[in-house]
């Protein structure tokens, strides 16, 4: 049997207010359903989930291949649930542009004014991390410019976080879920979605162990000896490959950065990539001279392996799976019978769904 594959472009515009009231209603009663049925860990895990994040999508009001479809759902799952946090137990903090940089204010102001039993301060660093991972230490191309921080008063956590391409024509989304992470800085990502995979410089790959360790030992050496190596790499053109964007830094802006380290050493590549002031620059350099000097080379491998939909267009990165759509598509229809709206919400929704789930079928 042949695979099957959607091939639907990505659609434009912005989301009406009158769309954008009754996804904070709707959204907001899936949820509720699924934290008594279930518990909010489990809602954790269905936005960890690219399958089940895009339906949810599609089931509120939005194409599969609309724009804006996560920074949307996300800001209409927050407002929504806003009132209704401490009593399902379930948080969201964060959002789009200068709310992602609120994110851990936020947090902490959940966990004190409920008196949360959790370690806020690890809360804090989890949601730091992530941005910190999918924006310095996986250099993709794709800048960071929403991040959604859901956590429940156990201390369990997801994020749902994006970046745009420079040309702004491609968005590569990243999910997490906290009781997957067994380390922030390798294989962390529950996925990562796009419709078009690069070769990136990726430093939490599991076969960038050796160059993590190598680039973490570096922070702690001379800087002006670290920049002296550099700057003869530069000049002899051996060079890692980057993408066109990924300049190496000069050698007298890296100096400035590492005599910070070299006074704070780190003991871990966590470390390392949490220090203050160390940035994809920062990091890409010292990569640069962990491999050609080392031989301790970072991963060019790309982490996708979801595209936006049920599969990928025309089959990339991988073919429609009808039987995970299949059953989000049953999961939904149950939540949507029990969801607290009216009638007429209802009956829209499933007629979203009805049509979500002919445009995905196979021709």
């Amino acid at each position: 049997m042949p695979h099957a594959a959607a091939t639907l472009p990505l659609h434009g515009g912005r989301c009406p207010p009158w769309l954008f009231e009754r996804m904070k209603r709707l959204g907001a009663a899936i949820v509720e359903v699924m934290v008594h049925e279930f518990g909010p860990e489990e809602v954790l895990r269905r936005l960890s989930d690219p399958y089940w994040f895009q339906a949810l999508g599609c089931v509120l009001g939005f194409d599969w291949h609309s724009s804006g479809v996560t920074t949307t759902v996300c800001g209409a799952l927050k407002e929504g649930l806003g009132p209704r946090q401490r009593e399902l137990g379930l948080y969201v903090a964060g959002g789009k542009g200068g709310a992602s940089r609120k994110t851990p204010q936020e947090i902490e102001t959940h966990v004190e004014r409920d008196g949360l039993a959790v370690d806020g301060p690890g809360l804090v660093h989890a949601s730091r991390m992530a941005a910190k991972v999918d924006n310095t230490a996986l250099q993709d191309g794709f800048q960071l410019y929403h991040h959604v921080f859901f956590f429940s008063a156990t201390g369990a956590w997801a994020v749902v976080q994006q970046g745009m391409e420079p040309e702004g024509s491609l968005a590569r989304r990243y999910h997490w879920l906290s009781a997957n992470v067994r380390s922030f800085v390798e294989e962390p990502h529950a996925a990562v979605c796009c419709d078009r995979t690069v070769e990136p410089v990726n430093l939490v790959a599991g076969e960038s162990g050796a160059c993590r360790s190598t680039t973490t030992a570096l922070a702690g050496e001379d800087p002006a000896g670290l920049a002296r190596e550099l700057a003869r790499i530069v000049e002899t053109g051996r060079h890692l490959r980057l993408p066109m964007a990924h300049q190496v830094p000069r050698a007298a802006y890296l100096e400035k950065a590492l005599l910070d380290l070299y006074r704070h050493p780190p003991e871990t590549f966590e470390g390392l990539l949490g220090s203050a002031g160390v940035g994809p620059k920062t990091l890409r350099a010292l990569a640069l001279i962990a491999e050609v000097t080392y031989g301790a080379a970072p991963s060019y491998r790309d982490p996708v392996r979801y595209s936006f939909a049920h599969g990928g267009k025309d089959g990339t990165p991988r073919p429609v799976d009808r039987d995970l759509y299949d059953a989000d598509i049953e999961a939904l229809n149950r939540l949507l019978r029990e969801a607290k709206v009216d009638r007429t919400e209802k009956l829209h929704a499933f007629r979203r769904l009805a049509r979500y789930s002919a445009e995905l079928a196979p021709r």
